[in-house]
């Protein structure tokens, strides 16, 4: 173990407190919601871009089942990757026209609020971002492997 000097053990423990308080706790929720928002935006330009170079030109050369079961994970994978950004922008920016109270009670309720939001929001945006990925890849591979008609 480390032998700490007073000056840095009491740094230490300034730095807790600060980090702590509800004020610091919405940044670090913002900012980390702000670092998924452009994460989920660039992975959605980069599945567009592998499906619309990588698949296949004409879906009605597949089969009626494959052509379906593109169309359905294509539809769907866009979708929860539309939804995962919206919640995104929405952890990072809140909700349009949402008004931050001004006086120091009414504040502190509203960062007791809105820290748990943005977490939850940030990882349903996770888990959609997922599923979108997963339904995108899988449409990819279903053409690439269907038989053509």
């Amino acid at each position: 173990m480390t032998d700490y000097t007073s000056e840095e053990l009491d740094d230490a423990d300034r730095r807790l407190v600060e980090m702590k308080s509800s004020g610091a706790q919405l940044q670090a929720a913002v900012r980390q919601a702000e670092g998924y928002r452009n994460f989920l935006s660039s992975l959605t330009g980069l599945l567009t871009a592998v499906f619309v170079l990588k698949g296949q030109e004409d879906l009605s050369k597949l089969p009626e089942g494959p052509r379906i079961a593109v169309i359905v994970l294509l539809s769907a994978g866009f979708v929860a990757l539309v939804a995962a950004s919206w919640l995104g922008v929405v952890a990072a920016n809140g909700r349009p026209g949402e008004r931050i109270p001004t006086d120091a009670f009414c504040l502190l309720d509203y960062e007791a609020e809105r820290i748990p939001r943005i977490w939850a929001q940030v990882e349903w945006a996770r888990w959609l971002a997922l599923v979108g990925v997963l339904a995108v890849a899988a449409a990819v591979i279903v053409t690439w492997v269907a038989p053509a008609k």
